[in-house]
């Protein structure tokens, strides 16, 4: 194991961010400097809750919900690569893959041998490429659970964002980056949840200065081909569901308009050892609009 104090923060970050920041440590993952948060309550009698992030933002997602959470698991969040306080760097293929091995390096690092893991949005597509390896018996560690909550896996059902598209695409890609602010991702965030009024002023701004700490605008266009990527390993990471027999809880939020609904009724189909649990009135970031109901849930 190995911290790194890494680079400075923004000069603007919020009280929010500050605490989030001290809260976490930086661990270095072949030659990466990966932002990890570890529960305080390490009890050996708790399991570990072993969480995936979404995109565009990081592990602040759930700030709201670790304190509940850590009453009953050893809770572990990463930012991703590009994501957060983690490393952003330009010379990198951000494919999921990568993510996925960057993602089982940290956690041998940490010592951790068995886990739930819990993933949500993007981070949905790098617990798929675990379960690929999971079925092929190439895991580092015993997956003792799997759940799934809004992530465009099936991403033929998605209902994509302008903003996804523009950054998705090689020549608007790099100019949308550039032009992206804090006034863009609210627009954005708030079109995402059931209630906008559920976001604060205080978060988004908290969101954005980890989106854009190290530079991490010139990484946006780069980090959303992720996409590109669901298409392309569609069968590879469907087809790792399909056959998987880990148990699996397919947690939705009802609400959202780009992991739709029916998502969830087609993986919980698919999936042989699923349930499906729904969360009505709540969108895209339900660990954020009704942190106690997707809690509980």
């Amino acid at each position: 194991k190995k911290q790194f104090k890494g680079y400075d923060l923004p000069m603007k970050l919020t009280d929010q961010g500050k605490v989030w920041q001290q809260m976490g440590r930086r661990v270095e993952v072949a030659g990466r400097s990966v932002f990890v948060i570890e529960s305080k309550n390490q009890s050996s009698h708790l399991p570990h809750l072993l969480i995936l992030h979404g995109y565009p933002t990081c592990s602040f997602d759930y700030h709201k919900v670790l304190p509940i959470l850590s009453q009953n698991f050893m809770v572990v969040i990463h930012d991703h690569l590009g994501f957060g306080f983690s490393d952003k760097p330009k010379e990198y293929s951000y494919s999921l893959i990568e993510q996925c091995d960057v993602t089982l390096l940290l956690w041998q690092q940490l010592g951790i041998k068995k886990g739930h893991v819990l993933a949500h949005d993007y981070g949905t597509s790098v617990a798929t490429e675990l379960v690929h390896r999971n079925n092929h018996f190439d895991l580092p560690l015993d997956v003792q659970s799997l759940t799934l909550c809004n992530g465009s896996m099936h991403v033929e059902l998605a209902q994509l964002r302008l903003i996804q598209k523009l950054l998705l695409n090689r020549w608007t890609g790099p100019l949308m980056a550039r032009l992206s602010s804090e006034k863009t991702l609210s627009k954005n965030l708030k079109q995402i949840y059931h209630d906008a009024g559920q976001v604060s002023d205080d978060e988004i701004a908290t969101l954005w200065q980890m989106m854009t700490h190290n530079e991490g605008k010139l990484v946006i266009a780069q980090t959303t081909q992720y996409i590109a990527e669901r298409y392309k390993f569609w069968q590879r990471w469907i087809g790792a569901l399909q056959q998987t027999a880990l148990p699996t809880h397919v947690l939705w939020a009802e609400n959202d308009p780009v992991a739709v609904l029916k998502m969830a009724q087609v993986l919980h189909k698919e999936i042989q050892n699923s349930e499906l649990s729904l969360l009505p009135q709540s969108g895209h970031f339900p660990m954020l609009e009704t942190p106690e109901r997707w809690s509980d849930a």
